[in-house]
């Protein structure tokens, strides 16, 4: 099982930018695809990026153009580096793990990841 620890969140004016950052431990982390979700007040839990272990990237049409995910597999972390943030980006942000390792194909869906991190909050002021 892995452990997850999310930082780099916090309140930001409309157009900033934030590094979410997640370290992870307790798996081989360059065998699995990463991805980051983001719930916000009173809405579902939802898909905002993922990459591969292969280094494969997809992102949910809200963040494109806007979200890079990377990953460095030496420190067993992930990135999501938002730029130009908007209101509706404000959310608590998670990493999590693929129930799998070695897929190629990234998955959007929260039932394909089974280890979650606690979360960092994103507060973008208008």
């Amino acid at each position: 099982q892995a452990h997850l620890v999310e930082s780099g969140g916090g309140l930001v004016q409309a157009g900033g930018s934030l590094r979410l950052s997640c370290a992870a431990s307790g798996r081989t982390f360059s065998s699995y695809t990463m991805g980051w979700f983001r719930q916000a007040p009173g809405k579902e839990r939802e898909f905002v990026a993922a990459i591969s272990w292969v280094g494969g990237t997809y992102y949910a049409d809200s963040g494109k153009g806007r979200f890079t995910i990377s990953r460095d597999n030496r420190e067993n972390t992930v990135y999501l580096q938002m730029n130009n943030l908007k209101p509706e980006d404000t959310a608590v942000y998670y990493c999590a793990v693929d129930a799998r390792r070695y897929r190629t194909v990234i998955h959007t869906t929260l039932r394909e990841y089974d280890d979650w991190g606690q979360g960092t909050q994103v507060t973008v002021s208008s």
